[in-house]
């Protein structure tokens, strides 16, 4: 998996008018070529109209996991504060048998704080927050193995975030897949940073895969937006990225700087 190059498609669940428009936007994604449809795990809108329309994460997975039939789902990301590990667990093991094991556990440490001040969950500090990540982790793990029934396969857990002291060195112990949203000179460094973490606990860092958040330009004309994406893309697949994602909003969902990406991943092969 680390060295196939794979596209996602983050489909924010925010400024909709109706939940359709986001069921079309699965379904479209799919018809596309996609490999993994992403939503987010938030309370309220992360841009635009702080009060506009937003739903749930992880009710929403179950529903993609009917819906579709080929592309991997997850969250991009969970937030470890939300829900206990234990719960988390089943959670996942949940929507990975509704899937038919398609599920990834995308999870990160948390940032939000209207999340956690309207919906009563101590915010803490980042290093707290950090640190009951690190917590979690192996819990949601052990969970997985007393299960009945067991998770269709190992989940694939995806973890976001940067960190060079705390977050790095989860991702070098647990995850499959490490995200990040960064530059391509400052992601060589995360990378390496990385690769130290492997080393001190004596992991193959070529077993993690690489993973980016690629940006596009809403503002920009279509036809130059469209080559910016793979643009971005290609600097960061010379460091080593090889799954790339392009976050898109309602009402609309446009899904053409996926499609764009999606052809230049098969112009890979």
């Amino acid at each position: 998996m680390a060295n196939k190059v794979r596209i996602g498609v983050q489909l924010q669940p925010q400024h909709f008018s109706d939940y359709s428009q986001i069921r079309d936007a699965v379904r479209r994604a799919e018809d596309i070529g996609v490999d993994v449809a992403f939503n987010w795990d938030h309370f309220f809108p992360l841009y635009g109209d702080p009060e506009g329309s937003h739903l749930e994460c992880w009710t929403m997975l179950a529903a993609w996991a009917e819906q579709t039939s080929n592309i991997e789902i997850g969250a991009l990301v969970t937030c470890n504060s939300y829900r206990n590990p234990e719960l988390l667990a089943d959670m996942a093991r949940t929507v990975d048998h509704i899937s038919g094991g398609r599920l990834i556990l995308g999870i990160g440490s948390g940032w939000f704080e209207r999340d956690y001040t309207e919906y009563g969950y101590e915010f803490g500090t980042a290093g707290s927050r950090l640190n009951a990540l690190g917590d979690a982790l192996p819990r949601i793990v052990d969970r997985w193995s007393k299960l009945n029934p067991a998770p269709t396969r190992e989940i694939p857990i995806l973890i976001g975030g940067g960190g060079e002291k705390k977050t790095l060195k989860h991702v070098a112990r647990y995850a499959h897949t490490w995200h990040y949203f960064v530059d391509p000179e400052s992601y060589r460094h995360k990378s390496g940073v990385l690769e130290a973490h492997c080393a001190d606990i004596g992991r193959d860092p070529s077993e993690i895969e690489h993973s980016a958040g690629v940006e596009f330009d809403p503002k920009a004309a279509l036809a130059e937006g469209l080559k910016g994406v793979v643009e971005r893309a290609e600097q960061l697949h010379a460091e080593g990225v090889t799954f790339f994602t392009v976050g898109v909003g309602g009402p609309d969902y446009e899904l053409a700087p996926v499609a764009e990406l999606c052809r230049w991943r098969d112009s890979l092969t």
